[in-house]
């Protein structure tokens, strides 16, 4: 999360000099700016036909426009898909689709074409009853959370996930919700307001406000009581106790999420604090304002919030749950050389073999993408 918001920065930078040489008029923010127009000769936004296209965001969305996170194909078309690609928000992964938000965990690794991937594959489709939005638009986001929207005539929902989150929080209007088993699931617990259920060994719990019922044996549905909100997390097992820790977090709606740092240069070390505001949905007396959070290895690895024995799988190493909505990570930083030194053990005629290797590679024409790692590489 740190460092995504840092090569945002790395991104705004150029984007600045282009707008103060070639735009008329600039705002000034700090020791930046920005152009109210395209500078002279720029090409704004288009698709990968070349087609001009517009950010697909709510009525309600006032943020900047922003691209480079694992959610922005919810706020730009990937490939011509009005609704999204699948958004990695670990350890849950999610896609937005006509009826709703399909929602996975892929535990297991797969090796495809020399590639170390977590394919994703949905157990579970969440939406609202009567619900073929035409699209999924941005919402609102943190910096790391993010709220798409799917509207239709006479219904509509809001889903908001997040790196991290082990829920997801729906508020919906129009019509019942509507929770779609990808196969015949095993129902371990249905109880009120609270269902317990098991898809293709992935364990999750629905949590409805209280004095709900949800009916159904693939295909689950409640009023909600009258209510509009909701919530579904994946847990780790199905004991009871998991069951129960889970349940008293369900109503802390994740409202946004922010990342502060502190840079103390005598010890060289970075401490960075992550935020979350969330709201508490059901007052019932047994449930807390707080949510959980699934930290990544170099976060729990380096916090001193007092870890759960829970734990998920993740592309980037096992993933350990904390309660509540605030954490520290304390990391040295003393800084970075612009070049190696040139002294040590290591054989110069092998690394100035390796140094040629590269040199001597071509960039394809392919993809910005493709071509954008490959220039990575060779810097």
């Amino acid at each position: 999360m740190l460092l995504t918001r840092s090569l945002r920065l790395l991104l705004i930078v150029p984007l600045v000099l282009v707008c103060r040489l070639g735009a008329g008029q600039t705002v000034d923010v700090g020791l930046g700016s920005y152009s109210l127009s395209l500078p002279s000769g720029a090409v704004g936004p288009q698709n990968s036909s070349g087609q001009n296209i517009s950010p697909k965001v709510s009525s309600a969305f006032s943020l900047p426009i922003q691209t480079n996170d694992y959610w922005s194909s919810l706020i730009y078309p990937f490939r011509g898909d009005p609704h999204s690609n699948v958004l990695h928000a670990h350890p849950l992964n999610a896609k937005a689709v006509a009826a709703g938000l399909q929602i996975g965990y892929t535990p297991d690794h797969v090796f495809v074409a020399n590639d170390y991937l977590y394919p994703f594959t949905h157990q579970l489709t969440v939406g609202v009853s009567g619900l073929t939005a035409s699209r999924t638009v941005a919402q609102h986001y943190g910096d790391w959370t993010v709220t798409a929207l799917w509207e239709d005539t006479a219904t509509s929902m809001e889903a908001t996930l997040g790196h991290g989150l082990p829920y997801v929080f729906f508020q919906v209007s129009g019509g019942n919700a509507v929770v779609t088993s990808s196969q015949t699931p095993q129902i371990w617990y249905n109880q009120d307001e609270v269902l317990g259920i098991t898809v293709d060994g992935r364990h999750y719990g629905l949590f409805a406000p209280s004095g709900s019922t949800w009916s159904g044996t693939s295909t689950f549905t409640s009023s909600l009581k009258g209510r509009d909100f909701f919530s579904i997390a994946l847990l780790p097992d199905t004991t009871p106790a998991t069951l129960e820790l889970f349940r008293k977090h369900a109503y802390a709606f994740v409202a946004n999420s922010e990342v502060s740092w502190d840079y103390n240069e005598a010890s060289a070390e970075v401490r960075t604090t992550y935020t979350y505001a969330t709201v508490l949905m059901d007052s019932n007396a047994t449930n807390v304002d707080e949510t959980m959070t699934a930290l990544y290895r170099h976060q729990w690895f380096n916090t001193a919030a007092p870890l759960t024995p829970y734990a998920y799988e993740s592309p980037r190493g096992a993933m350990k749950l904390i309660e509540g909505n605030s954490f520290e990570t304390r990391l040295a930083f003393s800084g970075v050389l612009p070049a190696l030194p040139d002294r040590g053990d290591y054989n110069k005629d092998d690394l100035l073999g390796l140094v040629r290797s590269v040199a001597g590679e071509t960039l394809p024409v392919g993809p910005t993408y493709e071509n954008g790692k490959l220039m990575a590489r060779f810097a």
